[in-house]
C-alpha cells in the first residue's frame, strides 16, 4: 500500500518530526507500555488529492462538539500504540483523521485504521481553542516525566505557582523556554470530558500543564517545541530532587536574579 507521506515532503516532514519527539519520550523513560499521546494539526498540509480520500473507518463520536475544527486533518497516535514503535513507524502506529461536517465526530483516512488516542477528546479540544484563538499552536504532547509525577502526589506541589516558581529557580533556561509555567489539573479519569475541561481553563494561563498524578500536556508550534517546554521542567525537577537526595534543599535563584532574567530575555511578567 502506498502511503500517504509519498511524494508529500513537507507533510513527510512534520510527522518525522512527531516521530522523533516519540523517540525522545520513550529515552526518556516518559513513555512506559502505550503511555503518552501526540496529536497534531497538519490541515495546511493537507492537499486537495488527500481531501478528496474516501474515509477508511466509520464516523466516531468524539464526545462533544467542537466547532473550530471543520474540515481539519489531524495526526494522531493510535490507542493502545507504543511510542518507541511510533518512533520508527509513525503511519503504522498512528493515523491521519478527518473532522466530518458535523464537528462532533472523526474518520480516519490514512494510512490504516488505527484508532487514535484514547484522550482524543482532551486533544482535539484544545486544538479546537488554538484554532479559535489564532495562536499558531498545532502540536499537543501527553506523555508521563517521573519527577514531574512524583512531585505531584504531594499536595504542597499542587498549590497554584508553587510548582512553577521552584522549578524556575532551579536553571535559567526552564523560564527561557517555558516562560508560562505550570498548570495543575486535580486528578481526573483519563479520557474524560472533565479532564478536557479543565486542562482547557488551565491552558488559559500555560502552555504546559500537570495531570495530578498521571503526566504533563503541553502545547507548541510543533511536537518539538511542545517537547522542549516538558524537558525543560523535567531537568529543574531532577536537580531539585537531586539536591533533596543530597540531604539540602536547594536555595534556588533569588528574586532578584529571576527578575533579571525576566528583564533580559523580555519574558511575560
Amino acid at each position: 500500500m502506498t502511503s500517504i507521506l509519498e511524494g508529500r515532503p513537507a507533510l513527510k516532514h512534520e510527522i518525522d518530526n512527531i516521530a522523533e519527539v516519540a523517540g525522545y519520550l520513550w529515552q526518556n523513560g516518559w513513555a512506559e507500555r502505550n503511555g503518552g499521546n501526540i496529536t497534531a494539526n497538519i490541515t495546511d498540509l493537507v492537499d486537495d488529492e488527500i481531501r478528496r480520500m474516501p474515509a477508511i473507518s466509520d464516523p466516531v463520536s468524539f464526545g462533544t462538539t467542537l466547532p473550530h475544527l471543520k474540515g481539519c486533518y489531524f495526526y494522531c497516535k493510535g490507542t493502545g500504540k507504543r511510542m518507541r514503535d511510533l518512533a520508527r513507524w509513525p503511519m503504522e502506529n498512528g493515523s491521519i483523521v478527518r473532522i466530518t461536517d458535523d464537528c462532533a465526530h472523526y474518520e480516519i483516512i490514512a494510512d490504516n485504521p488505527v484508532k487514535p488516542t484514547s484522550e482524543i477528546s482532551s486533544h482535539l479540544s484544545v486544538h479546537n481553542r488554538n484554532i479559535e484563538k489564532g495562536n499558531g499552536y498545532k502540536a499537543v504532547v501527553h506523555t508521563h516525566p517521573i519527577e514531574l509525577v512524583a512531585m505531584s502526589h504531594n499536595d504542597k506541589f499542587l498549590q497554584k505557582d508553587y510548582m512553577t516558581k521552584l522549578l524556575w529557580s532551579m536553571i535559567p533556561e526552564t523560564k527561557a523556554f517555558c516562560p508560562l509555567g505550570l498548570g495543575i489539573v486535580p486528578y481526573k479519569i483519563s479520557g474524560s470530558l472533565e479532564l478536557a475541561n479543565a486542562t482547557l481553563e488551565q491552558l488559559e494561563e500555560y502552555d504546559v500543564v500537570m495531570w495530578e498524578k498521571h503526566g504533563v500536556l503541553a502545547q507548541g508550534p510543533d511536537a518539538m517545541q511542545a517537547f522542549d517546554q516538558i524537558d525543560v521542567l523535567s531537568k529543574s525537577a531532577k536537580i531539585y530532587i537531586s539536591a533533596r537526595c543530597m540531604g539540602f534543599e536547594p536555595d534556588g535563584m533569588s528574586d532578584a536574579q529571576m527578575q533579571e532574567l525576566t528583564d533580559v530575555f523580555h519574558l511575560p511578567k
